[in-house]
Formats: structure tokens, C-alpha cells, sequence
């Protein structure tokens, strides 16, 4: 659909270069000379590449409607994660390089937005926090104490974090999914 740059808002995607870009920035520039322009600042869905453009304010921009759906996630197979609308059924498959680091936390069932273009997942938004199992934790040197440091452990789906020293294996500890960091022991 097409709109004028002026109408141009933080968080719309453009069609722009044959590239999907996410609007961050938005300036209405009136110079005392010559015409008034949007300045755009906008960041590419794909690449993650930044780019600032001017646009004249009656020039029309080809703004992308973007599909949000939650989807369960089943498998993954090789470095494609697969996921399901529970409303009709229909799968998708996103590559692991999509979702970033927080595809180690993905779990059987576990229901996750999808945004889609035309059928394509652009990115995969999964829970805040997690709740996994520590299986292997270091023990604790003699004199740490627990607010200055942690020790590293390794949950149940292999990826190694870094935890208080008072966590020993066998424990539930709920995880972050954006940078991975040990939030708090779980309450169950």
C-alpha cells in the first residue's frame, strides 16, 4: 500500500531498494529554503544494515503489511526450526540464523511469535524467560562468595551459563531467552 512520507511512523516497514526496512526514526525537516522532507532512519529486516534516507514529503513510499502469528514450535531438523499455526495447521520453516541465539532455547510445544512476509518468517520472538535443569554445575571454590561471583553450569539442552554459586545440579533455574543470563531459581 502506498503512503506519503510523510505519513512514515517508527515501527512501519518499507518496501525500499527491492529491501524490507523497519522504520526506527521519523524527522520532519522544513529548511527556510526548497521544499520540506522526511528524514527516515530505518534498519533492513533482513541484513540488520542501517540506512537514512530523505524523502520528499509528497512522495509516496510503498508501506509492507507484516503478518504476527503465535506458532507452537515442533522440531528442529539441520539448522531449520519447523513451527505450526495451531488455528489452521499449516507449517513453516525458519532458518536457525533468523532466530539468533535464543533458537537453543527452543523446546517442544513452546509457542512463539512469528512475524511473516508473504508467507516468509523476517523473525522469531520466543517467551522472556525459560525454566531448564542445570545437569552439570562446577562446585564452589573455597572463599567465593555469592554476591561477587558465578560459576559456569550447563543445562539440559547443553548450552553452558553462568550461575550463583549456590546452584548445584539437578536444579530448575529460570533463564532469559535474549542473552541467555540466570534469572532466578524456579519455584515449582
Amino acid at each position: 500500500m502506498k503512503i506519503n512520507a510523510i505519513d512514515i511512523k517508527p515501527g512501519n516497514v518499507l518496501e525500499h531498494q527491492n529491501k524490507l526496512w523497519i522504520v526506527l526514526k521519523r524527522d520532519l525537516v522544513q529548511p527556510g529554503k526548497g521544499g520540506s522532507f522526511a528524514q527516515v532512519e530505518m534498519r533492513d529486516l533482513r541484513g540488520g544494515s542501517k540506512l537514512s534516507e530523505r524523502f520528499r514529503t509528497q512522495e509516496t513510499v510503498e508501506r509492507v503489511r507484516l503478518d504476527e502469528k503465535e506458532m507452537q514450535f515442533l522440531y528442529m531438523e539441520g539448522d531449520m526450526a519447523t513451527f505450526m499455526d495451531t488455528e489452521d495447521y499449516e507449517q513453516v520453516s525458519v532458518p536457525r540464523e533468523v532466530i539468533g541465539d535464543p533458537a537453543d532455547f527452543l523446546a517442544d510445544g513452546m509457542m512463539c511469535n512469528v512475524t511473516l512476509y508473504e508467507g516468509t518468517a523476517l523473525s522469531v520472538e520466543l517467551p522472556q524467560t525459560v525454566t531448564l535443569e542445570v545437569v552439570e554445575a562446577d562446585p564452589v571454590v573455597r572463599g567465593q562468595t555469592a554476591s561477587s561471583s558465578y560459576k559456569p553450569g550447563k543445562l539440559e539442552n547443553g548450552r553452558r551459563v553462568m550461575i550463583p554459586p549456590h546452584i548445584g545440579a539437578g536444579t530448575r533455574i529460570v533463564i532469559s531467552t535474549a542473552d541467555g543470563s540466570y534469572m532466578e531459581r524456579a519455584k515449582d
